[in-house]
């Protein structure tokens, strides 16, 4: 094991993992058994039972300090119980350590014990044997803190799906209502973010194009000065290009222009709370990762164009894969 480790004084406990049934063996450093291949449910009671058993085996026998719980689980049937025993306040007092194994090394380690039988819960012993002779050599059980992590960073990922089908969405109203503006490329574009706040007043404040088409210019680059806070660097070409535009659109029956000006109103206040959520994922997202501190964070955040946020969401699933994988 990477941690060191009183073998004398621990309690080393084997869990075969199943579906439906777990089976767990325990055995002292002498490999005597306080636990023989018993079986539980795999439920909530039945990891109840399961903890009942090692605190009462660990309280009749004074000699043990220590409690090392190994498991060779399938696909994600390990995941409920490594996390609860792995946080049980009953074990903590014996510093519990939770270890999910790659079941390749537990089959390779049981190749040599040719005459332990064909019993349906030996696997459970020969884990806990495997856990005895200190062949463990991964860090212990934080799954639950990376599923923590993966959860975050798919929700961040549902939020930008969200956002794009939504701006998806809004543009086809814009066509609708403004189809030259809609129809302007990146370099022909009267703003550089076409969903930023000012191409927003213009979309939502001006009812009809003929409202845009009616102002003056003065009166058009000084509402496109509000509206950006003067960031604008030529607001009179802009304010040029959006008339232009506003001139050469579609024109549509009047009772159309306000359900489609509050239908794209609805969406620039939809996109403005994704994003607003966004920036309190990737903030939620942060904090979790940094809590890990796993060294593969530090090495995928060093690779150029890969940010803190997307090397958390590569990280959550390259270990939870793992998991499954186990």
């Amino acid at each position: 094991m990477k941690e060191k480790i009183d073998y004398l004084s621990t309690l080393f406990v084997g869990i075969d993992i199943a579906s439906r049934i777990h089976v767990i063996s325990a055995l002292d450093f002498n490999q005597d058994f306080f636990i023989k291949m018993k079986p539980v449910q795999n439920t909530q009671e039945g990891a109840v039972l399961l903890e009942s058993m090692i605190v009462d085996v660990l309280k009749e026998n004074h000699p043990f300090k220590y409690v090392v719980i190994a498991m060779e689980s399938t696909g994600f049937y390990g995941v409920h119980l490594a996390n609860y025993l792995s946080a049980s306040t009953l074990l903590a007092p014996f510093s519990v350590r939770v270890y999910c194994l790659n079941p390749k090394e537990v089959k390779n380690y049981k190749k040599p014990f040719n005459d332990i039988g064909k019993n349906d819960g030996i696997d459970s012993f020969v884990i806990a044997d495997f856990a005895r002779v200190g062949r463990i050599s991964i860090k212990p059980w934080r799954g639950s803190q990376y599923l923590a992590l993966q959860r975050l960073t798919r929700h961040r990922m549902h939020i930008t799906e969200c956002i794009a089908r939504e701006k998806t969405y809004m543009l086809n109203n814009i066509f609708l209502k403004f189809s030259e503006y809609a129809l302007l490329r990146d370099g022909e574009h009267p703003f550089s973010n076409k969903y930023s706040a000012t191409a927003e007043a213009v979309l939502t404040e001006f009812t009809t194009n003929e409202d845009i088409v009616n102002s003056s210019i003065e009166d058009l680059v000084a509402f496109i000065n509000t509206k950006s806070r003067g960031r604008i660097a030529d607001p009179e070409e802009t304010a040029k290009i959006v008339q232009a535009a506003a001139r050469n659109s579609y024109r549509l029956d009047k009772c159309l222009y306000e359900p489609l000006t509050i239908s794209i109103a609805s969406s620039f206040n939809c996109i403005s709370s994704f994003e607003k959520e966004l920036k309190a994922i990737d903030k939620a997202i942060l904090q979790t990762v940094q809590g890990l501190n796993p060294e593969e964070y530090t090495v995928l955040n060093s690779i150029p164009g890969i940010g803190r946020v997307y090397s958390a969401g590569i990280l959550a699933e390259i270990v939870c894969q793992g998991f499954s994988k186990r």
